[in-house]
């Protein structure tokens, strides 16, 4: 049974001799790069050789949230044919130096025709990232501040952009973000769960000590 992911990485690491065969354009962004520029449309899909990249939208108000992360192995923004005005809204920022194959729509198209094992795996890549915000959708309608602060650790330590295990690379202020919560109930929530033995905090780290505690506070469809 798949768990929800923030992070994404690795799906589509069997097919890079594949894409290497195919007519493509290797690029390098630097950490702080845009891949695309902030209200341009999607007419690019890169697969990512090495390096990560956070995912956001970012509201007139000035607020940012944060939707995905995507690592080496990674295909995005995806394949698909269609215009969507959301997209132009949408903001992907390199973490890292990224390394990326790029292809343009015609081009990966045909590759999409060509390859029904790529084929498939656009398709269940897709089926991961909606059940993400549909777990989203539900985590946040109904749980409290705590749980979903819960529900949220321990996805990460499952899978992460740092692959540290119970080690959360992330600032208080990216979980607010991932969240759309404020800083205040942020630290908050920590430091009860800080106080209650289940994680120690540093600068721009956390580390889960009890598991098995935060994983009795999440919700069924986490687990």
């Amino acid at each position: 049974m798949l768990k929800p992911r923030y992070y994404f990485a690795d799906d589509f690491r069997i097919f890079y001799e594949y894409f290497l065969s195919q007519p493509h354009t290797e690029r390098t962004f630097h950490k702080g790069d845009y891949l695309w520029n902030p209200g341009q449309p999607y007419d690019r899909v890169q697969y990512y050789v090495s390096g990560a990249s956070v995912h956001f939208s970012e509201h007139e108000s000035g607020r940012r949230k944060i939707i995905s992360f995507h690592g080496p192995g990674t295909l995005f923004p995806g394949y698909h044919t269609n215009d969507f005005r959301i997209e132009q809204s949408l903001t992907t920022v390199a973490l890292s130096e990224i390394k990326v194959l790029e292809f343009t729509v015609p081009q990966f198209k045909a590759m999409f025709e060509e390859n029904t094992s790529l084929a498939e795996s656009v398709v269940n890549w897709y089926s991961m990232y909606v059940n993400r915000f549909l777990f989203e959708t539900i985590h946040q309608e109904f749980n409290s501040s705590q749980v979903k602060l819960c529900n949220l650790l321990y996805l990460l330590t499952m899978n992460q952009p740092s692959n540290s295990g119970l080690v959360i690379e992330m600032t208080q202020e990216d979980i607010a973000d991932i969240l759309g919560m404020s800083r205040v109930q942020i630290t908050r929530e920590l430091t009860d769960l800080r106080n209650r033995g289940i994680l120690s905090t540093t600068r721009g780290k956390l580390t889960v000590t009890d598991l098995t505690t935060l994983a009795s506070l999440c919700t069924d469809e986490t687990m």
